[in-house]
């Protein structure tokens, strides 16, 4: 996918909350958008360039989103939201060799008292995937989550019921970053987390992870990484 707004350099300055952020833009502070509510603290610290698409519109409070982070030779996304938009332009392409015999798409699918994000059918083949976006990587091991998340406890507790249903159910984490070999749960933040995801892939959920590339303005899925499970 293309980022199709006005895109500049910044500096991060400091986080005051999960979605806001002031950002240096040609020497002038300014407060920035963060569509990222993870910790993300080997990210963004003071001093570090990051990139801000510039979407002004009237209602909005803040002019930029922080959408990337320089990080070493990688530009690493920040935006939570770009995931999903990847895998649905990676669906529809048949990029995945997982998912190729879905012939139909459906974002946003609701089931029972949750949204997953996508549903896929052909003839009364019926899979769910819900997708999961991660930034940390730790000595090449991509870790999620990067903060608690009862919501991602939710889904996967109604991927296990899609299954009981008869769906295929999957879990589909897309790492923004080149410099991870593998995803393990991260046990240290949320072992809650980690302990559903065991039990998910025990009763019969795929796991999967896939790494995204972003070069200049163009971001896209680039592979697949294996998942370790093991404690």
């Amino acid at each position: 996918m293309r980022i199709v707004d006005e895109v500049i350099d910044g500096v991060f300055l400091k986080r005051i909350n999960k979605f806001l952020t002031i950002v240096e833009v040609n020497k002038t502070s300014v407060h920035c958008f963060l569509p990222d509510p993870g910790r993300l603290q080997e990210l963004l610290y003071t001093g570090v360039r990051v990139l801000l698409a510039d979407r002004q519109k009237e209602k909005r409070k803040t002019r930029y989103d922080l959408i990337a982070v320089y990080h070493g030779d990688q530009l690493i996304s920040m935006d939570s939201r770009i995931p999903n938009k990847l895998v649905f332009e990676a669906l529809e392409n048949k990029f995945f060799d997982e998912f190729r015999e879905y012939s139909t798409i459906t974002p946003e699918f609701k089931f029972h008292e949750s949204r997953l994000d996508f549903l896929l059918e052909n003839g009364d083949k019926k899979c769910l995937v819900e997708v999961k976006s991660c930034t940390t990587v730790i000595d090449g091991v991509a870790y999620f989550p990067s903060a608690p998340t009862l919501r991602g406890r939710r889904h996967l507790i109604e991927l296990m019921r899609a299954l009981e249903e008869g769906y295929r159910s999957c879990i589909l984490f897309v790492v923004q970053r080149t410099d991870a070999s593998v995803l393990r749960p991260h046990d240290l933040i949320d072992h809650k987390f980690g302990e559903k995801l065991r039990e998910a892939s025990s009763r019969g959920v795929e796991v999967y992870a896939y790494f995204s590339e972003f070069v200049g303005k163009e971001i896209a899925i680039q592979g697949k990484i294996p998942v370790d499970l093991s404690l």
